[in-house]
């Protein structure tokens, strides 16, 4: 992947990158493959001149597949990147310390092929999407050990947990 689309703070490295896979252009590809079937039979049935209609279907099958080949994801130790775009590009950055919360999901074909879609809750943004990209257990656990976000820890320490003890105790006396 050129680093010509994303910049670098520092000592700032990349611990993770790719992309969708290729599957998710099959809708498009799909689309595609159906007009050029259309126009195909449409020449041979009624009109010679209606072969032109494959253009369109190859047209919406390359769309489809630079749309996927042109989405990049990568995951530094600073911040989360997505880039996209065919005729224009957009890039987006997201502060680690800006990440709320992560989530992944998986389709049935997405448990069987092993790929899924994780989801990023972005504080005073939009969220983010990392769509189709293989084990998304392991990236999302990648994000989550760099924002620091784990919740599996009790909070407050035992001496604070010991003082709230002792005051629930006095109530329960109070209504005894």
């Amino acid at each position: 992947m050129s680093d010509d689309w994303w910049f670098r703070h520092g000592d700032e490295r990349v611990v993770w990158e790719g992309q969708p896979r290729l599957s998710a252009a099959l809708p498009g590809v799909s689309v595609g493959i159906a007009v050029c079937a259309l126009a195909v039979a449409a020449a041979v049935l009624v009109d010679p001149r209606a072969a032109i209609g494959v253009a369109p279907g190859v047209g919406v099958m390359a769309w489809a597949l630079l749309r996927v080949r042109q989405t990049k994801y990568l995951l530094t130790t600073r911040s989360l990147w997505l880039k996209h775009g065919i005729a224009g590009r957009t890039v987006r950055r997201v502060g680690l310390s800006k990440v709320q919360n992560t989530g992944y999901s998986r389709s049935i074909t997405g448990s069987a092929f092993g790929y899924g879609t994780i989801s990023i809750e972005v504080a005073g943004g939009s969220d983010l999407q990392f769509r189709r990209i293989d084990d998304p257990e392991a990236v999302q656990a990648a994000i989550t050990d760099r924002t620091g976000s784990d919740e599996d820890g009790i909070p407050g320490s035992a001496t604070q947990w010991r003082s709230v003890l002792s005051v629930v105790r006095e109530i329960r006396t109070e209504i005894e």
